[in-house]
């Protein structure tokens, strides 16, 4: 295995600007997920990783070699697709094999290789079927097998669970942390579902509109999102948003009809904040029922979604829309009354975008 770096790498379609100037790594054995809604780029990068598509400029280095100005074939990585492109007149056997018998390795290690593989998969009974023959999660299976049976530097891939059905993607999901921690293998994966991110991913780059917006480990993404958009986009229910200002002293903060103390929580901010206008962000699942003595918000439930384990009920609070995550055994219905507070640790601001520095646990 081998690690990887990317040096202010770009890419434009014409007059179109895609990617401008990324730069990040992958270390030796980590599993890095590149994370965007579509069209934002991600894709388009892992193939210029992978050499299927030219940087308009920028370095690319796999281990100590720099790449971007080799073929495909010479840059020892192994890339999994979407759609599994598996050759569908060959059986499983022959498709984990077939990049083998182009390196022209000996037969009989070819057969170990390939049955060491499905074991480790769970396709040995698979192997002389060919993939119309297998389920969506076989074929995914067999897609993975022949990446891993070459051993390859790097491993890419390109959202290769998108067309699972939901139950499948999640087991899958297991069954890839799994694997990647048996082959301490350098993995770069290409996702929109933060699911899937936040499962995966030791290492996640959120990108959006071709340029990185935050990279870091999951938790730390989660709780301290460097700018609306990460925010925004990571968390399900997604954060609430308001606006609202910093009174003079930066210790007390009015929103949405609310006014609360955060002298705690904004030690570390400086006099530049104060009086300030500034985003307001608050996970629903940081909301909770409260005494009406102790509102933040209080407002009526528009609508309720049961999920069965928990409530995700939408309000109309005064200037604001909110979305609270609450207990399944949580008792409401709509057009109800609900009083909600947050611990003013949990809140988020943002200034002109970009976070302010709370102090959170």
């Amino acid at each position: 295995m081998a690690s990887l770096s990317v040096e202010k790498v770009s890419k434009s379609f014409g007059r179109t600007g895609v990617l401008g100037e990324i730069s990040f790594t992958v270390a030796d054995g980590e599993f890095c997920v590149l994370l965007g809604p579509s069209g934002c780029g991600k894709s388009t990068l892992l193939r210029i990783v992978a050499g299927l598509e030219t940087a308009s400029s920028g370095e690319i280095r796999i281990g100590a070699d720099r790449v971007d100005a080799l073929p495909p074939r010479a840059r020892d990585v192994a890339f999994v697709f979407q759609n599994y492109a598996l050759y569908p007149h060959m059986t499983v056997f022959e498709n984990l094999g077939f990049a083998l018998r182009l390196q022209a390795v000996p037969k009989h290690e070819i057969h170990e290789r390939v049955t060491e593989v499905a074991r480790l998969l769970e396709i040995e009974a698979q192997l002389q079927h060919k993939p119309q023959q297998l389920s969506g999660g076989q074929r995914q299976r067999v897609a993975l097998g022949r990446a891993i049976v070459r051993r390859p530097k790097l491993f890419l891939f390109d959202e290769p669970l998108s067309n699972l059905d939901a139950t499948l993607r999640a087991s899958m999901r297991v069954e890839l942390a799994k694997l990647h921690e048996r082959l301490g293998a350098t993995m770069l994966y290409v996702t929109h579902d933060q699911a899937e991110a936040m499962t995966l991913g030791e290492k996640i780059i959120i990108l959006n509109r071709g340029s990185i917006q935050q990279a870091g480990k999951p938790g730390d993404i989660y709780h301290r999102p460097a700018n609306t958009f990460v925010a925004g986009f990571v968390g399900h229910p997604r954060m609430n948003f308001f606006e609202g200002e910093l009174d003079e002293s930066g210790a007390r903060l009015r929103a949405g009809g609310f006014e609360v103390d955060f002298s705690g929580a904004l030690s570390n901010l400086g006099d530049a904040y104060r009086g300030v206008p500034v985003t307001v962000g608050i996970r629903p699942e940081d909301l909770s029922e409260c005494e009406p003595q102790d509102t933040w918000f209080s407002g009526t439930a528009d609508f309720i979604e049961d999920l069965g384990s928990d409530r995700f009920v939408h309000l109309s609070c005064r200037e604001v829309k909110l979305v609270a995550r609450l207990p399944a055994q949580f008792e409401i219905k709509r057009g109800d009354a609900l009083h909600l507070k947050a611990d003013s640790r949990r809140v988020h601001l943002f200034h002109e975008n970009r976070r302010l520095g709370m102090d959170l646990p």
